[in-house]
């Protein structure tokens, strides 16, 4: 595995784009952006550019003057920090702001920050004048290896997450791995549960890699972290490829872990749980399924704790939390696998490889909240 800088082709006939991974290439921002709009120098590039709190300074002003010094005109809108920022009530405002800025067909909005900004900016270019140009340049590791690939945008209801929203493909991505740095411990740690998930569902050899890595994981080291996000990549653009609408069921693969995380992150209460803590702590109880269903055995099991436990993730389920297993019972009907009262779990039968299994009698699925 070389550590060079790489571009990940996510192939999707006309709505095809590349993701172009390095340490410090955000200064290229735009020669990339006009690359991917296929624009000539001197052809105008107008640059609606969202960001939170947290990314203004340095990142998303330093995308601001990549392309100012380009001869783009850009305009920079911020958002507080934060889950609750993915509202209709934002996007209301953003879709203000870019009537103020005279936006067309040819303005093109880019999104600097994590998922939120990502997820909020892209529903916004879904949906202003039918689809705005939209280029992702995430900046947390769990944006770079799954919310920025695959097209999904939105925002939450006051009764659900991401209920609102749209696929919208971006023209691209940049992934900048230096704009990791600046991000807080708790948050990388909490992105790496979601690359541990890649090599249990989809490839053998990325899970041994990760296992042998763990001193360049704990430490951010650029050369494995370049590796491990354009593995991601590439492993979520084969799904996202296959499966762009969510309609064949094999997208759903990659919610490993995430029926039981989701239950746990409502119910200790948004921000309590990080995501990617609680995927670690689901991706657990999953494999403790599949375990009781025959489909693998401790083994499996404990190369997860592992490497997981390895990396300062999560592995138990709160005791507050193990306390409510009607409650989480309940929320985890409200998964979007759940068709008709059957919850559907995506469970391991070997790491490299899972399906997606239902009839599964709920005091089977609770037992597992425990080892």
């Amino acid at each position: 595995m070389n550590s060079s800088g790489q571009t990940v082709h996510v192939d999707l006939g006309s709505r095809s784009y590349d993701i172009s991974i390095d340490a410090g290439n955000l200064p290229q921002i735009a020669e990339l952006t006009r690359l991917w709009l296929g624009r000539s120098p001197d052809q105008p590039l107008r640059c609606f550019i969202v960001t939170d709190t947290n990314v203004l300074q340095p990142h998303a002003n330093a995308v601001k003057s990549a392309l100012s010094d380009a001869g783009a005109e850009v305009q920079v809108v911020c958002v507080k920090a934060g889950e609750a920022s993915k509202s209709l009530a934002e996007a209301s405002d953003l879709y203000d702001e870019l009537v103020d800025f005279r936006a067309d067909r040819k303005t093109v909005v880019l999104a600097v920050g994590g998922g939120v900004v990502g997820d909020l900016a892209g529903f916004v270019a879904a949906t202003y004048a039918r689809g705005l140009l939209f280029v992702q340049v995430p900046t947390t590791l769990l944006a770079m290896v799954d919310s920025s690939v695959g097209g999904k945008t939105g925002v939450n209801h006051p009764r659900g997450k991401n209920l609102i929203g749209s696929f919208h493909q971006p023209a691209g991505v940049l992934i900048d791995t230096d704009t990791m740095a600046t991000l807080p411990d708790r948050e990388y740690r909490s992105g790496l549960a979601e690359v541990i998930k890649y090599g249990v569902i989809q490839d053998t050899e990325f899970f041994n890699y990760l296992e042998n890595n763990i001193v360049g994981l704990n430490e951010r080291d650029p050369a494995v972290l370049r590796q491990v996000v354009a593995r991601c990549c590439e492993l979520k653009a084969l799904v996202v490829k296959e499966d762009e609408y969510e309609t064949t069921g094999l997208r759903a693969i990659l919610n490993y872990g995430h029926t039981y995380a989701h239950a746990f992150e409502a119910l200790a209460g948004y921000g309590v749980l990080l995501h990617g803590e609680a995927v670690s702590i689901g991706m657990l109880c999953g494999s403790r399924l599949a375990k009781s269903l025959g489909r693998i055995g401790d083994a499996e099991i404990q190369r997860q704790v592992d490497l997981l436990t390895a990396v300062q993730l999560p592995v138990d389920v709160p005791q507050d939390l193990q306390a409510k297993p009607d409650e989480i019972l309940k929320c985890m009907l409200l998964d979007k696998k759940t068709v008709a009262g059957d919850l559907k779990f995506v469970l391991p039968d070997r790491i490299g490889h899972v399906d997606t299994i239902g009839g599964i009698d709920t005091k089977t699925i609770v037992d597992c909240l425990s080892s």
